[in-house]
């Protein structure tokens, strides 16, 4: 087992930057412009991620009275903005890469400094006996090695070597569709355990539910034409399961119940929103780096 994980971490590693590599390479520097100066577009996508989604991951936990570790987990998962899946549900739906790929960055490094006092406000609240410690350097510093600078490089190519870039594309694109499927066999493979544990605990039902609530709350909180309205939306479905598996490891010490309902709850809201990005994609063309023009 311990060498299975080793290999879907390796494997994690590789889809992660492949996803942000071929995200860059998609990129321009006029359309990231357009997203990052956007202001409304930043100030709603801030507040549904950093504190609507939090609060219902608090509330659907306290609806559902779930045990406490998956209460903890569903929160962990709520409070963890940026996860690296929100690219992918991107490209999957045929929405706005660039600005799914740009906003997911930006959430995830800013989520690295917010998670452990956002989790530790609502775990307090909902008087569970713990707190979250991090190392806050170490997290930053993993999310730009594996998400900031691939993306950055692949924009590099795309701005002075476009023939290059549009000849890696493909490749690329195919690297992070294969290890897209490894990670989730292997997520599958490693805690269906933990997954068949949790049937009938409503813990399934949560992660499923959150899923589907962020992407709305996402999508509605949103400037733009549709398909970047649920480009946000598909990003903020997904939650970056990274500082959530520290604080696992810190502050419960590896818990096996609290690391099963983690899985189970990722998996949960993976098997929401897949479904939404796909029934999204219908009737949709392959869209390409444009400008992002501002909705102000």
């Amino acid at each position: 087992m311990d060498t299975l994980h080793l290999v879907l971490n390796a494997v994690t590693v590789i889809f992660i930057a492949a996803t942000m590599f071929a995200a860059g390479l998609r990129a321009t520097v006029p359309a990231l412009r357009g997203v990052f100066t956007d202001v409304p577009l930043l100030s709603l996508a801030l507040i549904a991620n950093m504190v609507v989604i939090p609060l219902l991951g608090w509330g659907i936990g306290a609806l559902f009275s779930l045990p406490s570790t998956a209460f903890i987990a569903l929160v962990l998962i709520a409070s963890s903005p940026g996860g690296p899946f929100g690219a992918k549900l991107a490209t999957v739906q045929q929405g706005d890469i660039v600005a799914g790929a740009a906003m997911q960055v930006l959430l995830a490094s800013l989520g690295s400094l917010t998670f452990a006092p956002t989790a530790n406000a609502l775990l307090t609240a909902a008087d569970i006996g713990t707190t979250v410690s991090l190392d806050v350097g170490a997290l930053v510093r993993t999310v730009a090695l594996l998400q900031l600078v691939p993306f950055a490089i692949g924009l590099l190519l795309r701005h002075y070597a476009e023939p290059t870039a549009q000849a890696w594309h493909p490749t690329t694109a195919a690297v992070s569709n294969v290890t897209f499927l490894i990670v989730l066999a292997g997520m599958l493979l490693g805690s269906w355990h933990d997954v068949a544990d949790l049937f009938g605990s409503l813990a399934l039902l949560a992660g499923f539910l959150l899923a589907v609530f962020a992407f709305a709350v996402g999508t509605l909180l949103a400037t733009g034409p549709t398909t970047r309205r649920t480009t946000m939306g598909g990003v903020a479905s997904v939650r970056n399961a990274g500082p959530a598996l520290a604080a696992i490891g810190l502050a419960f010490s590896d818990q096996p119940a609290v690391l099963g309902a983690l899985a189970a709850i990722l998996l949960s809201g993976l098997a929401a929103a897949l479904p939404i990005a796909t029934l999204l994609s219908r009737h949709r063309k392959a869209p390409d780096a444009t400008p992002v023009r501002s909705s102000t």
